[in-house]
């Protein structure tokens, strides 16, 4: 019986002391700041914002040539080999490409930086001058990253295109920043040759790739074009000096992916991606050369080129992947092929929320497809485990946790590789749901970031014991984070008990500005009184008592419905008017939950963009459907259909999905004018090559709606 009663009353007792250690931890702290009045928070370790980590450091081209001396013998940059490539053809009669790949071939630190060295030297070599501007324009790739350090040694500025952008943005890039030299992949090469009469000052074009397309012939007389190992063989036999760049020297124009618009090109200095590496580094622990980093979103998105940097900086292995061949069972890779996380088994990631929510719902086919034992067994697994990282003391802990870890989460983990520790998620907000199920299935703690281009993808920083959900962390030590009021909206720094307000953020991070944009530079970014930079970044957050931010609105995305309710798209769930807040439930105590996060949970689900009209009462949606889940639930129901598209229009269908949604729009607690009314399903995806979203795989919100006009029009009508 002492026994028993030990075996109940210590679980409890830990978890009792554990809890009240979490809520006593204070991760940010107010802090005095000039500029606009507002309610300022910093990290509750730095007092000032933090610049360098590194004493001598004060660029990025320092950084590498420092860790390359370091780190001389360690891997540092690996690809896979291409075994083969087949085409396979669907019952359907569609043909896919698919990829035999091999295991990953590696340059040391060493061999990296003598590479990076012989193409500065090539560079100048082909008569490339330091004031002129280079663009990189391909998907990333080792090519991508060796680039970028060789025209940092040459004091270079580059120009990062996404290479996903469309012909319109592409150009307008191009042209504005009067770029001389093209650095691409073949599939962008082939782009380029297409728009060659439109693009005002190209002469020189590097090849990542061996073959030249037969297209190429016409602009030879006006084009260089050459191949990455030429320009590194011709820098290797004719060196030259290095002429390094100064921390105020403009790195990189990074062009943001357009969302709304022609894109903008965000100006970053060597020393502002270097604050936010340095910054980064202070937030994940242990973080050094036994890692393992799988690299595949864009190296022109800022969280990827800040992540990359600042593993370096300790000496990371660096793998590189692509979405599309990530794991077994990704589309481009050939059945009975590994994918990449299996055959690098990375120990941290960065992932967007939008591939977080695609590898949940993956395993949680898998498990339904399987049935039986095994759903059960998964099920109660993760119910436990829930249980236990929800702080309540009767979950799953010690032997029990150690069980079902080897039982059932060992082989999702497997899925990943199975070596993950750490997961850093940014570029849009990620649902609670998906947070609880990566930490729980795959044992990683997830670093939720908020940031955006202006400030190097610098903000703030969920740190590595914050089991939280719904918020983004304090302050990283290279920002200071303020709340000033938005009268408007109805939000003010004085609210209680959170202070609300317009995001501002200051510190080394801080971007120059948009180039060639003076106007929208004034209008975004303000020079204090005591000489910090600070940018206005549109969206509306609220603290906690703890120092720690949570996004819940964004100015622009708000709409007044015909009855008076306030609907925020996509950011945050909608705010009702200040008359339905009564004394006993104050507006700061108000839960924001993200409307279209919330939705997307739903299994049915690939994608999808919440629509409000403000001359009606309720809104609507645009639903990509999820193919592998609706045709296993048409199977069930016995309904037959010609192709996807059919099924998606069918009345039950319909029927089924807005059931679906309807029910984790419950779960997640929304307001009856939160949960749109009426639905449209469709059968095709939206990928950055639609251009309905972005390389991020962010909504290009006014695209879609161009796109889709007629079809929201008729659910408003019908």
């Amino acid at each position: 019986m002492g026994s028993y009663m030990v075996g109940v009353l210590v679980p409890l007792l830990l978890t009792i002391i554990i809890q009240k250690s979490m809520r006593a931890k204070q991760r940010g702290v107010p802090v005095d700041v000039g500029g606009e009045p507002g309610y300022a928070i910093r990290n509750h370790r730095f007092t000032a914002p933090v610049a360098t980590l590194w004493k001598g450091v004060t660029t990025l081209a320092e950084l590498f040539e420092q860790s390359s001396k370091r780190f001389l013998e360690k891997r540092l940059l690996g690809t896979r080999a291409l075994i083969a490539r087949e085409v396979e053809v669907s019952k359907d009669g569609r043909s896919f490409e698919k990829l035999c790949l091999g295991d990953y071939e590696w340059l040391t630190y060493g061999k990296a930086f003598e590479v990076a060295c012989n193409f500065a030297s090539g560079l100048a070599q082909l008569g490339h001058n330091r004031e002129e501007k280079v663009a990189i324009f391909a998907d990333t790739r080792k090519e991508w990253f060796l680039a970028l350090q060789g025209c940092f040694r040459r004091n270079v500025t580059v120009v990062t295109i996404y290479a996903s952008l469309g012909e319109e943005a592409l150009c307008h890039s191009l042209n504005e920043t009067e770029v001389t030299t093209v650095i691409c992949g073949q599939k962008e090469l082939k782009k380029l040759l297409d728009l060659s009469g439109k693009l005002d000052t190209v002469k020189r074009i590097i090849r990542m790739d061996a073959n030249i397309p037969s297209s190429a012939s016409s602009v030879q007389s006006r084009w260089r074009i050459t191949s990455f190992d030429d320009v590194e063989k011709l820098g290797r036999e004719n060196p030259v000096d290095p002429d390094l760049p100064l921390p105020a020297d403009i790195a990189v124009i990074m062009y943001t992916s357009g969302s709304t618009g022609l894109p903008k090109g965000v100006m970053m200095t060597h020393a502002n991606v270097l604050a936010v590496a340095s910054a980064v580094m202070t937030i994940v622990p242990g973080l050094g050369g036994k890692d393992v980093y799988l690299a595949y979103l864009p190296l022109a998105h800022i969280l990827e080129l800040a992540a990359e940097n600042f593993l370096v900086a300790v000496g990371s292995a660096i793998g590189y992947g692509s979405p599309l061949t990530l794991t077994d069972t990704s589309s481009k890779i050939k059945r009975g092929t590994q994918g990449d996380a299996t055959a690098l088994a990375p120990t941290v990631l960065t992932a967007v929320p939008a591939i977080l929510d695609r590898v949940r719902d993956g395993v949680l086919n898998k498990v339904n497809a399987k049935g039986g034992l095994a759903k059960l067994l998964f099920h109660l697994a993760y119910t436990r485990r829930l249980s236990a990282v929800n702080g309540r003391w009767f979950g799953a802990w010690g032997l029990e946790k150690f069980l079902w870890n080897l039982l059932v989460f060992r082989k999702v983990r497997a899925v990943l590789g199975g070596h993950l520790r750490f997961i850093l998620s940014g570029g849009a907000p990620l649902s609670g749901d998906t947070q609880r199920f990566i930490n729980i299935c795959f044992g990683s703690p997830i670093g939720q970031g908020y940031g955006l281009t202006e400030t190097c993808a610098g903000g703030t920083f969920s740190e590595f014991d914050d089991t939280s959900v719904g918020r983004v962390g304090a302050p990283l030590p290279c920002s200071f984070v303020k709340l000033i009021d938005w009268p408007e909206g109805g939000y003010l720094n004085t609210d209680t008990p959170m202070p609300r307000g317009e995001i501002v953020i200051g510190g080394p991070n801080v971007t120059l500005g948009y180039f060639k944009n003076e106007e929208k530079t004034r209008e975004s970014y303000k020079v204090d009184e005591k000489g910090m930079r600070w940018f206005y970044t549109g969206d509306i957050g609220r603290f906690h008592g703890d120092g720690c931010l949570e996004i819940i609105d964004r100015k622009k995305d708000i709409v007044k419905l015909q009855h008076g309710e306030y609907v925020s798209l996509g950011k945050v769930r909608v705010l009702q008017d200040e008359c339905n807040f009564s004394s006993d439930f104050p507006r700061g105590l108000m839960s924001p939950l993200q409307v279209e996060a919330a939705l997307s949970v739903c299994p049915y689900v690939d994608n999808i963009m919440l629509h409000a009209d403000p001359f009606h009462s309720y809104c609507v949606a645009l639903v990509v459907a999820s193919r592998v889940t609706l045709e296993e639930w048409a199977a069930k129901q016995e309904i037959t259909f010609t192709d996807f598209a059919d099924l998606c229009s069918k009345a039950e269908t319909i029927k089924e999905v807005q059931a679906s949604l309807v029910k984790e729009a419950k779960k997640a607690r929304l307001e009856k004018f939160e949960i749109p009314a009426k639905i449209e399903l469709l059968s095709e995806p939206w990928t950055p090559e639609s251009g309905l979203v972005t390389a991020a795989l962010k909504l290009k919100r006014d695209v879609i709606r161009k796109a889709f006009s007629e079809d929201l029009a008729k659910l408003y009508a019908s």
